[in-house]
């Protein structure tokens, strides 16, 4: 195995393991163009959630502050919506990871 493909499916694979912060890492640290260009891409899909969750928590403030005895829907579907983007970017990472692997 090539060590580029390890260190570029890594990053990826650090959705479970290491956050955002181990690709951070090898995007700074890495010297070969193909493995920064991973590093940068699961990066950000890393922080999409990380992005979203400022948003619900306002929507969940003001819904909270205006209501009185209603059932909070925004919140949930908010919370619903975090939900499905979470996972969507965790098995967007699973594929992506994959394919560097498997990739010639």
């Amino acid at each position: 195995m090539d060590t580029r493909k390890i260190l570029s499916s890594l990053c990826y694979f650090s959705i479970f393991f290491a956050g955002f912060i181990f690709p951070l890492v090898v995007w700074l640290a890495s010297g070969d163009d193909i493995t920064k260009h991973h590093a940068k891409k699961s990066l950000l899909s890393h922080l999409i959630p990380l992005f979203c969750v400022p948003v619900i928590v306002l929507i969940f403030i003001f819904e909270f502050v205006g209501l009185g005895n209603e059932i909070p829907v925004f919140s949930m579907i908010s919370m619903a919506v975090l939900a499905i983007v979470s996972l969507v970017v965790v098995i967007w990472n699973i594929v992506k990871g994959v394919k560097v692997l498997i990739s010639e």
